[in-house]
């Protein structure tokens, strides 16, 4: 069949991997020495849209510590250690969410992931899972200078699918999927169209900015986003 949709661009945590858990309390667990409690509502609140360096950033803001660029450096080193043996427990993909990154490469859309995560992670992570060889592109925030939800991420993205493919990829007729707020304007800053997902939070709270609204990976088809993309 011909399809009126040309890519998509998948967050990560959140979207495919059910890992945003684990980040939290790594930071916890590593924010804790250091006379800092780092609560579930305020992480996905306040912090969420960040990268590791924007994480403790607004944190030592927010509590009025002063951190230089090598103890935030020493922090995410510790942190990613954290998370590194939290991970090791196993399997964190969402329902659903290897069906259709399956379902979008077999049928031949090209697809790559723009995120907060560091790529190493999200590599490991599609490794455990049997989907590292179906991502051509991947950006993590390592990659770029700027976080969501600054668009740098999605333009990246994006930018190196259309050099990977060697097509004239059109934004308006691909898709960016996102489960939080902050994702979902930096995709709108490069000119996707706009899916989220509830698995972190609600319709209500993402409806605002996405133009569609799904439970999660298991509840989309390449259909629905060909119809989406056609309006």
């Amino acid at each position: 069949m011909t399809r009126t949709l040309q890519a998509i661009v998948f967050d990560f945590d959140g979207v495919i991997a059910d890992s945003e858990r684990l980040h939290l309390r790594a930071y916890q667990d590593i924010l804790a020495p250091e006379g800092v409690t780092l609560s579930e509502r305020d992480y996905y609140d306040r912090y969420l849209g960040y990268d590791d360096v924007g994480v403790f950033r607004e944190l030592g803001r927010d509590h009025g510590l002063t951190l230089d660029e090598g103890q935030i450096a020493s922090l995410i080193e510790r942190k990613g250690r954290r998370y590194d043996e939290l991970a090791a427990a196993g399997e964190m993909l969402y329902p659903g969410a290897a069906e259709f990154i399956r379902a979008a490469a077999a049928a031949g859309v090209p697809i790559a992931i723009a995120s907060g995560a560091l790529t190493r992670e999200i590599e490991e992570i599609l490794e455990r899972s049997g989907l590292a060889g179906l991502f051509p592109i991947i950006v993590g925030a390592d990659q770029t200078a700027r976080s969501k939800p600054h668009p740098e991420p999605y333009l990246a993205a994006f930018a190196r699918l259309k050099a990977h493919t060697g097509r004239d990829l059109e934004p308006w007729r691909s898709v960016a999927i996102e489960d939080s707020k902050w994702g979902l304007v930096s995709a709108r800053g490069a000119d996707l169209r706009l899916v989220a997902v509830t698995n972190t939070y609600s319709a209500a709270e993402l409806r605002e900015e996405a133009e569609l609204v799904c439970a999660g990976l298991a509840d989309l088809s390449l259909e629905r986003l060909d119809e989406l993309v056609s309006d």
